[in-house]
C-alpha cells in the first residue's frame, strides 16, 4: 500500500493565495502543523505502520513527514527523494493566484488540475515524473509493507498517471489535486495491478 500525502498549510486563513512551487521554501503555519499532526494521529489510530517514509526536499514536506513519523510506534528513517519535489511554476512562482489566472487563463488552470496539462512557462517534465512514480510503484523492493510519500500538490498528481489503469480510475475524480493535509491511497495487488482506493481524503 502506498499512501501519498500532501504537506499542511503554508498560509494562514485570510491570506491571499499565491502559487508556491519548488523555488519558494515556506514552513508550515500553525494550522499546517496541526494538519500534519492530524495525519500522523490518523495513521497511528488505524495502526498503519510504515516500512518506509519518503519526502520531497522542501521544508514543508519534511515537517509534515516528521510529524507523521513522530506518531509511529517504530518509525523508519526519513528518506528524501527528488522525484517528490514540487514543480517549478516559472514566471508564476510565488505570484498571487489572480495574476496567474490573468496570465495563462482559467482554462489552463483547469487543464492542469484535471489532466496535468502543463501551462506555458512552467518547468514540470511530466514524462520524467510519471516514469519515476511508475518505477517506484513497480519496484519489487517496495512490496514489504505500507509506504508513505509526502509531497506537494503539483508533484502528487503524477502518481495518478503512472499506470494506464490507475489513470483511468483517476479520470473519474474530476480533479487530480490533493488538498493541503490530504492524502490518497494506491494499492498494488498480488498480480501487480494498481488500484486507487482514496484521493483527497483528510483526517
Amino acid at each position: 500500500m502506498f499512501i501519498v500525502a500532501r504537506h499542511g498549510n503554508t498560509f494562514e486563513a485570510g491570506t491571499a493565495p499565491r502559487r508556491i512551487g519548488a523555488r519558494t521554501d515556506l514552513p508550515l503555519t500553525e494550522s499546517g502543523q496541526g494538519q500534519a499532526n492530524a495525519l500522523g494521529e490518523l495513521f497511528a489510530r488505524k495502526e498503519i505502520n510504515f516500512k518506509r517514509v519518503l519526502s520531497g526536499p522542501l521544508l514543508r514536506t519534511r515537517q509534515t513527514a516528521k510529524a507523521i513519523l513522530a506518531r509511529q510506534s517504530s518509525p523508519p528513517e526519513l528518506e528524501l527523494n527528488d522525484f517528490l519535489a514540487e514543480v517549478d511554476y516559472g514566471p508564476d512562482e510565488n505570484q498571487p493566484e489572480e495574476e496567474v489566472i490573468a496570465r495563462i487563463g482559467a482554462a489552463a488552470i483547469s487543464a492542469w488540475d484535471e489532466r496535468a496539462a502543463v501551462p506555458l512557462g512552467w518547468s514540470v517534465e511530466p514524462s520524467q515524473r510519471i516514469a519515476a512514480w511508475r518505477s517506484f510503484f513497480f519496484s519489487e523492493q517496495f512490496s514489504q509493507g505500507p509506504i508513505l510519500l509526502v509531497t506537494s500538490n503539483g508533484a502528487a498528481r503524477f502518481a495518478l498517471l503512472a499506470d494506464p489503469a490507475l489513470a483511468e480510475q483517476a479520470s473519474k475524480l474530476g480533479s487530480l489535486k490533493l488538498p493541503t493535509g490530504g492524502y490518497g491511497i494506491i494499492e498494488r495487488g498480488t498480480h501487480g495491478g494498481l488500484t486507487l482506493t482514496a484521493w483527497g481524503d483528510r483526517p
